[in-house]
């Protein structure tokens, strides 16, 4: 499926799904490392700080997905209610979801420079979404 051919407010909905299963992506991670020091479903929390680095890394990704979907969620349902038509907006959804997949990566084998490149597009893309939805609110209210 290619989804630059998908009507835009189609695509906003899939990058949305996409996003919440690249929360949940780095805890995949954290599971494995969980299971390799021993499960203590008494203290969950507690375990962090036994695991291998990346695996710690790997939970910081998790939270910080979390952080971002918040605002990328937001900013796509933003372009679906305006009824954005724009490849630019369907560009920056495809693209958030694809820097944030390449964030966890990075985050989890710690390349910082690159991950923190990752998290900065990722925030652009979120940014033009919405800057994008309030100039299409603003040119529909002046039509009417």
């Amino acid at each position: 499926m290619n989804l630059s051919q998908l009507p835009p407010s189609n695509v906003f909905l899939y990058c949305i799904a996409a996003a919440v299963v690249l929360i949940y992506l780095p805890f995949v991670v954290v599971a494995y490392a969980r299971t390799r020091v021993g499960l203590d479903l008494a203290a969950p929390r507690a375990m962090f700080d036994k695991l291998p680095p990346y695996a710690q890394r790997a939970n910081w990704a998790h939270q910080n997905s979390l952080e971002a979907f918040t605002i990328f969620a937001a900013a796509a349902l933003m372009a679906y209610v305006t009824g954005i038509n724009s490849a630019v907006a369907v560009g920056a959804a495809i693209t958030f979801v694809v820097v944030r997949t390449l964030y966890s990566v990075f985050y989890i084998a710690n390349v910082p420079i690159a991950r923190s490149l990752m998290f900065g597009i990722g925030s652009f893309c979120s940014g033009t979404l919405i800057v994008l939805s309030i100039l299409q609110a603003n040119n529909s209210t002046t039509l009417h």
